[in-house]
């Protein structure tokens, strides 16, 4: 419905009509581009442009006067106010005001914005994409709106009984949507209606385990733990003591233990010494006191050496003499919870025990704490694993400031303190208790010598004192085969999986050891389709300390172990079959790392090299070319006193992965040995691996030699390996792209995607459609390019390289708001900057640059200037990218002219251009060119025009599309007609690369 500010009704009859008008509002105020509109009101295809037209002159002469204007590009709605758009702003401040803790004015905005609401979103549309897509998201903020209000007035004090009948009707609308479930946990138990509550909870947990396999989320737990919680406490009684330090994380455990015990009888907690299995336990018996009339009674095993004495130390703990049938006589009686803690030693008297007193006393309930399961009837086990990362950081500054008050060590060192010591609490605690005499930092540097470093812990529990004494409480209970098993697996810094753990310690039965192991909580089972372990690292320390001198032997046999796996791998990844080999590979990442690393330590030059060819196709794959070629160069620079296999393929990997790394040929003995007098032939077919024939071509590139790695690739094209064709053709098209031959450059690209569809590799084929989108947002071909750019992230993710995919989102992003989606641009931009969202550096400058220059297209130079500062830091964190430096002195110029500087825009664009050329890349260097002729064109439109020219020219191409070059043109040609116009931009048109540089310097130095 539409109203006037005179608060008259606007008829707006036909479909299409009233579609065209739901698009507009839903962006008010801004340019909706001519694409869009055509794309929302014909998704299938159709009249197009004229048609829009038409269209749009009908609902112009139904709205008032000067409501919708045609601007350039496309056309905006101007109006006072949307429902959509301001129930999306009422909704969004009010969740913010209740999770900033303001409940009564979070209630309030949030009852404003759900009055907005009318019947169906966007209802007057339905059935168009757009319509549907926007249908289907406000429909989830209304539903996340009306749990927000709910919460906010169960905080204000509203009256629960109000709130139930509502939050049962939306459980029902969404029978597997689990915040309603919590809301209305809360307002039943808020309500007097505790066993309604918890009954609530575990039909939904019912639900959710028949049909999803899953458990309630923490919000729903922390609700059913809050009722549990509040249970009256008439008595407590028992032997519990109150820890004389906080209790850090385990929230999830905690609720786990506490359902499990509630649910069953016997609540086992597993896991490796040191990481918290008795605070835990301690924990959940403190906060369920109030449920057990019997008592909480904890018995420490820890000190009973001999099995039968077990027995006697429960009785002892409850103050009665020694008996089984005292029991049973004492645990009948009322409700009682048993901790019996340090289990591991005295399993099997401890699981009799248990297994005696739940079969006789029906209101018993048993928690146990130990390094395996008991292997009872009815046992339920809880995993105690490490702390996850801001657990062990919030553990690690409280005992800190525990022993040094005032000191706040820095959070990232910290944090790798954490992670080197495996998140385990005791080894933080006793590393935070060594700040006592030393920083941080010193202590990190000193965890290499763990063991020596981590003492003085609990005087009252020896084993406590020092972590070796942890480890070795758990090493002393396996057998010597065991013991000699886990030593050999302490060489292995990955997961381990059966095949691999035989191969390298020589057991024919490893998964039988490994289930062990893993029993005894000495190895973590990792979640997969396939049995794989992993060793914590404190405990490969202390394995590879009694290997001593066996660590050769088994480094040895690892080596050859994953050499071979990465050989059999490699020429597979370059075929259809490359995704099961790359996960494969993937998964093996650590230890295939480990292996290289022992070759180059070894000085072994043939494996080294071996492992660098065998990988350096998987590595370009992975995305992070600079760590890739960091890794290849480690193998090339062994000596090599014999002509060692492989080294063409290595060389090769090296090379390209540095070219798309962004790096150079300058200082680099590497590929300045490959050009020159003296140089190696240039490799070919001959070498026999695909890789070998990029060498020429990519240290073509390094070296600013375009024409030269054009002449090398045709010297190898064309070729009969799809890859190797495909590989060829790119790079052709990156040397002829840095020189601005656009025109040759889409040609190879086209030929490259077909090369790559034919070998079946996403990874080449995910790049070359990047590429190709390039050329075809230049061009105008918007769809193609989003196409292309939605496919080529499409296989990145297949290849579990999503996050690799940035530069790929951010020219996505850049299609879209040339095409006229300029909300959704900034929206994905935005998303990609926002915290949390992992973005890589590299990536956060391009994301940084593309949101600075919406906001200046838009006339927003602060916000504009704030995104570019942001790229600056970014850019400081990452190597130096020239290109990413001159397109930054580049935007920083726009400012500086829409600010009237021109000596500080002058002043960066010669950086800019110094920059790109520098590289060389004349495509970042015709951004600066775009620059040049808006500084030019007030004081000199043809010498501006001229330099427009002279930018396509480095761009090759007119780049008409680029807001950068479409406003200065616009105004030229207003200035100087389009004859003179056009006359001037031939000029500039005409020159060759140098002569267009030359020609935008003289245009700076004549300002």
């Amino acid at each position: 419905m539409v109203v006037t500010d005179q608060g008259s009704a606007v008829a707006v009859g036909g479909a299409r009509l009233r579609a065209l008008l739901i698009r507009l509002a839903l962006e008010p105020g801004r340019t909706v581009g001519v694409d869009a509109l055509v794309q929302a009101l014909w998704p299938e295809g159709g009249p197009g442009v004229h048609a829009l037209q038409a269209l749009v002159s009908r609902l112009r002469r139904r709205l008032p006067e000067g409501r919708l204007r045609s601007v350039s590009g496309g056309y905006v709605l101007d109006v006072e106010s949307v429902d959509a758009p301001e129930f999306e702003r009422l909704a969004g401040a009010g969740g913010r005001a209740l999770r900033d803790g303001d409940a009564e004015r979070a209630a309030g905005l949030l009852r404003a914005a759900l009055e907005l609401w009318r019947g169906d979103a966007l209802a007057d549309a339905a059935g168009a994409p757009f319509a549907d897509a926007a249908a289907v998201r406000l429909e989830a903020l209304r539903i996340s709106a009306v749990e927000d209000r709910v919460a906010a007035e169960l905080e204000t004090g509203v009256e629960p009984a109000r709130l139930v009948a509502e939050l049962e009707e939306l459980a029902a609308l969404h029978p597997l949507r689990e915040r309603p479930r919590a809301l209305l946990v809360q307002a039943l138990h808020r309500g007097g209606r505790s066993a309604e509550a918890l009954g609530v909870f575990e039909r939904f947990r019912r639900v959710l385990a028949e049909e999803l396999g899953a458990d309630p989320g923490k919000e729903l737990q922390d609700a059913y733990l809050a009722v549990l919680r509040a249970a009256p406490r008439e008595r407590t009684r028992g032997n519990l003591r109150v820890p004389p330090t906080s209790f850090v994380g385990r929230e999830s455990e905690c609720a786990w233990v506490a359902r499990a015990l509630w649910d069953g009888r016997l609540v086992t907690l597993v896991g490796h010494g040191g990481a918290g299995k008795t605070r835990l336990a301690a924990k959940v018996g403190a906060e369920l006191a109030g449920r057990f009339p019997g008592g909480v009674w904890l018995v420490e095993l820890a000190g009973v050496d001999d099995p039968a004495e077990v027995p006697r130390a429960v009785a002892g703990v409850l103050g009665l003499r020694d008996g089984t049938s005292r029991l049973v006589e004492a645990l009948s009686a009322d409700e009682t919870l048993i901790v019996l803690d340090n289990c591991e030693h005295v399993v099997d008297a401890a699981a009799g025990l248990v297994h005696d007193l739940l079969g006789a006393c029906p209101s018993l309930r048993v928690l146990a704490t130990s390094r395996e399961r008991l292997g009872v009837d009815g046992e339920a086990l809880c995993p105690v694993p490490p702390l996850d990362r801001p657990a062990s950081v919030r553990l690690f500054a409280d005992r800190a400031a525990a022993v040094r008050p005032g000191y706040e060590p820095d959070p990232g060192v910290a944090a790798e303190i954490c992670r080197r010591l495996d998140g385990l609490p005791l080894a933080i605690e006793l590393a935070a208790a060594r700040l006592r005499s030393m920083s941080a930092e010193q202590l990190a540097a000193r965890l290499d010598d763990r063991f020596r470093v981590l003492t003085g812990g609990n005087k009252a529990l020896p084993r406590h004192r020092t972590l070796r004494a942890v480890v070795a409480w758990s090493w002393d209970l396996l057998d010597d085969a065991e013991r000699r098993f886990a030593e050999r697996l302490s060489v292995f810094p990955g997961t381990i999986t059966p095949e691999t753990a035989a191969e390298v310690t020589g057991a024919a039965e490893a998964l039988d050891v490994l289930d062990s192991l893993v029993d005894r909580s000495l190895l973590q089972a990792v979640d997969g389709a396939e049995p794989r372990f992993r060793m914590l690292e404190t405990i490969r320390e202390y394995g590879l300390e009694r290997l001593a001198g066996d660590a050769g032997p088994a480094r040895d046999a690892h080596l050859r172990c994953f050499l071979g796996l990465a050989e059999r791998a490699e020429p597979r990844l370059r075929r259809p079959e490359q995704l099961e080999w790359i996960f494969r590979l993937a998964a093996e990442r650590d230890n295939l790392l480990a292996a290289l690393h022992h070759a180059v330590d070894e000085g072994d030059a043939e494996r080294a090299v071996r492992m660098g060819a065998a990988l350096a196709t998987f590595w370009m794959i992975q995305g992070d070319h600079a760590e890739a070629a960091r890794r290849l160069r480690l193998a090339l620079e062994v000596p090599r006193r014999a002509p060692v296999p492989g080294v063409a393929a290595a060389l090769g990997g090296y090379v390209f992965n540095t070219v798309l790394s962004g790096g150079a040929a300058r200082d680099d003995p590497l590929i300045g040995g490959l050009r020159g007098p003296g140089a190696p032939p240039p490799a070919g077919p001959a070498d026999g691996h695909p890789l070998a024939a990029l060498i020429a071509p990519a240290t073509a590139l390094l070296a600013d030699d375009p024409a030269g790695g054009v002449a090398a690739v045709d010297r190898l094209l064309p070729h009969d390996d799809p890859w190797t064709s495909a590989a060829l053709h790119l790079t052709r098209a990156m040397l002829n792209g840095n020189r601005g031959e656009m025109g040759q450059a889409a040609a190879d690209i086209v030929a490259a995607q077909a090369g790559f569809r034919a070998a079946g590799e996403r990874a080449g084929l995910a790049l070359a459609l990047a590429f190709g989108a390039e050329t075809q947002t230049v061009d105008g071909h918007f769809a193609d390019a989003v196409a292309a750019l939605e496919e080529s992230i499409g296989l990145l993710r297949e290849l579990g390289q999503d996050a690799a995919a940035g530069l790929q989102r951010v020219m996505l992003a850049k299609a879209r708001a040339r095409s006229g989606d300029v909300r959704r641009a900034r929206d994905e931009l935005s998303a990609m900057a926002a915290p949390g969202a992992a973005t890589p550096s590299r990536h956060l400058v391009h994301v940084r640059l593309a949101l600075g220059d919406l906001a200046r297209h838009a006339g927003d130079a602060a916000e504009a200037a704030a995104h570019y500062a942001a790229a600056g830091r970014e850019l400081d964190r990452v190597p130096s990218y020239p290109q990413f430096r001159s397109l930054l002195e580049a935007a920083h110029a726009q400012l500086a002219i829409g600010r009237d500087d021109p000596g500080e825009a002058a002043r960066r664009l010669r950086k800019a251009l110094a920059l790109a050329v520098g590289a060389p890349d004349m495509p970042i260097a015709a951004v600066a060119g775009y620059a040049v002729a808006r500084l030019r064109a007030a004081a000199d439109p043809r010498a501006a025009a001229e330099a427009l020219g002279a930018a396509a020219v480095l761009r090759g191409a007119p780049d008409a599309f680029n807001p950068d070059v479409a406003r200065p043109a616009r105004r030229l040609r207003g200035e100087l007609g389009e004859r003179a116009y056009r006359d001037a931009y031939e000029r500039g048109r005409g020159l060759d690369v140098t002569g267009a540089l030359a020609l935008l310097d003289d245009q700076l130095r004549r300002r």
